[in-house]
């Protein structure tokens, strides 16, 4: 899967001034401005059918370059390996890909809902819990297969609820009925780990940086 959170305002109070002192000129506070990757901006999220999908796969292609952050390698080979996966990914039963746009495309993000007697597992043996394997079998389970966003979106204002990436991944959720999603990130990739967790997503039971399970990939959960 592809894709630090600002530090809280502060304020200061002016205390022991002298008697008889006028005390400052002072402003009324109003509603703080909303900075970074608001809805206010304008970015319209929709789902895409999968013949829009292929409409869009240019289009795609180029986000994912422009957002991965790997240099000109990323516009050949990482960029035609995306489309692949994302191939793949859009056969399954129930896919769903959400984009997110102004005058142009700024944003994707999907996945599929997963089901326990599904061929939905190729990456996730032996990483997770029961109570994970349970909800797959309810029904309950959706895995995210990549969230691909500018990068201002990953630097700010992550925790509000109107940041893109969680707008996309609460959506994808809701759509889908689901309680918790899943995703495999790379074990070396620090970047697209720092992402996910800044925007609500958390290690499974135990995997911490020092009790991980051994293997390639870091399981992240999001729960609704």
């Amino acid at each position: 899967m592809t894709v630090n959170v600002p530090a809280a305002p502060t304020t200061t109070e002016l205390l022991g001034r002298p008697v008889g002192s006028h005390p400052p000129a002072t402003r009324k506070p109003g509603p703080r401005p909303e900075r970074g990757s608001s809805p206010r901006e304008g970015q319209r999220v929709r789902a895409l059918t999968r013949r829009q999908i292929e409409d869009h796969l240019q289009e795609l292609g180029d986000l994912y370059a422009e957002t991965s952050g790997g240099g000109p390698w990323a516009w050949n080979q990482a960029r035609s390996a995306f489309l692949r996966r994302l191939a793949a990914d859009a056969r399954r039963p129930g896919f769903e890909l959400l984009i997110a746009e102004t005058t142009a495309l700024t944003g994707c993000a999907y996945g599929f809902p997963v089901r326990g007697d599904g061929p939905w597992g190729e990456g996730f043996d032996g990483y997770l819990p029961g109570r994970l394997l349970r909800l797959a079998a309810s029904g309950r389970l959706f895995v995210i297969s990549g969230i691909h966003v500018p990068s201002r979106v990953r630097r700010q204002n992550q925790d509000r609820a109107w940041n893109l990436a969680r707008r996309m991944q609460k959506r994808l959720l809701t759509d889908h009925g689901a309680a918790v999603a899943v995703t495999l990130v790379k074990r070396s990739d620090h970047r697209t780990v720092e992402a996910l967790r800044s925007w609500g997503w958390r290690y499974i039971e135990g995997d911490t940086p020092r009790t991980a399970p051994l293997g390639p990939f870091r399981v992240l959960v999001l729960e609704t």
